[in-house]
């Protein structure tokens, strides 16, 4: 099994994330001949971009027979995955989600490549890959090295989410409210809950009985599953008016004390990480900075005031690609060194 002869259905393939699927499968050299843009009837017919020169017609999902494909990268919201994800499994092929469906499901593993790659082989169990939350994925990378030196007790986050994470409607909504305020005629939220130009809205997924919302439970749940069961998380999950990159405030309290040049050495080291400001504070990390690159930016490294064994820092990625499609594209590379090993073994 290989990138040039390995079948692949991007399903969602006209959503923010399933396009940006296609681009980074190209980007990394998988053949256009070899992918198949899946979307709802409503879809069906349409053209897709496929890298710089080639060109998908979108086929219909309700119909499309998943016995003819390898491996199927899903990104067409939760409900749809929760129908046609086992489907798919059961006719053969591999499910990578990028929904929140599967995620905790325990026989469903849970992967960021740079974190926890060991756990492909329960793919098995179900046939069936879940793709973690976009805002957690670069925190748990920027994090995995640090554990491995120093076992983290408890962690503090707030997010600064972008639209884009919220689906091409909410970045449509942000457009328009932001014209709005320049012509004076103002445009009501609707896919949000309240408007987002020039707002902030502390107010991601529905609100549970505890207090805190479905993605700030997302969090901790995933945190807990992917790295260590041990830790304790808590956030707050806030959408900005921002189109692309989310961020986060991150606050760690480990075992013991940890100097924060031995950090930023670990940092330095861990693949897809740069540390941004390490020689000029004034080189820290914005959205704009991330916004169509892969690696994660962390800056603003420093000793916690609040704890003698804390450390907080930055962290700022591009959440359609590291966040979402190019970690589930990782996946499916990592998935492909697995069988191939397993094959020769």
């Amino acid at each position: 099994m290989n990138k040039s002869t390995i079948k692949i259905a991007v399903v969602g393939a006209t959503g923010n994330v399933g396009r940006v699927m296609l681009n980074v499968l190209a980007e990394r050299g998988f053949k256009a001949n070899q992918v198949k843009a899946i979307a709802s009837n409503k879809s069906t017919g349409k053209k897709v971009s496929f890298g710089d020169d080639d060109i998908l017609i979108v086929e219909d999902l309700k119909d499309f027979d998943f016995s003819t494909v390898d491996v199927g990268l899903f990104s067409p919201g939760g409900k749809v995955s929760a129908e046609y994800a086992p489907k798919a499994a059961k006719a053969g092929c591999t499910v990578i989600d990028n929904t929140s469906f599967f995620r905790q499901d325990p026989k469903i593993p849970l992967i960021i490549p740079e974190v926890n790659p060991e756990s492909i082989s329960n793919y098995k169990n179900k046939n069936i890959i879940a793709n973690p939350n976009c805002a957690l994925v670069p925190i748990a990378a920027a994090l995995k090295p640090l554990s491995l030196k120093n076992i983290i007790k408890r962690i503090v986050v707030s997010t600064y989410q972008s639209v884009s994470g919220a689906g091409k409607e909410a970045m449509e909504e942000l457009d328009q409210q932001t014209r709005s305020l320049f012509t004076g005629t103002p445009k009501p939220a609707e896919k949000l809950t309240r408007p987002i130009a020039y707002n902030l809205i502390p107010h991601i997924g529905a609100f549970t009985e505890s207090g805190y919302t479905e993605e700030e439970i997302k969090m901790s749940d995933e945190i807990k599953k992917i790295l260590d069961p041990r830790i304790e998380l808590s956030s707050t999950c806030v959408r900005v008016p921002v189109f692309v990159g989310h961020c986060s405030t991150v606050h760690v309290e480990f075992e013991k004390p940890f100097l924060v040049d031995e950090a930023m050495q670990l940092l330095q080291c861990a693949p897809g990480i740069q540390i941004m400001d390490a020689e000029d504070p004034m080189d820290y990390a914005t959205p704009l900075d991330v916004v169509g690159q892969d690696d994660i930016l962390i800056s603003r490294l420093r000793q916690d005031m609040s704890t003698p064994n804390g450390l907080v820092f930055w962290v700022v990625s591009d959440n359609l690609r590291k966040g979402a499609a190019l970690n589930a594209v990782q996946i499916l590379e990592l998935l492909i060194e697995y069988k191939n090993k397993q094959k020769a073994a």
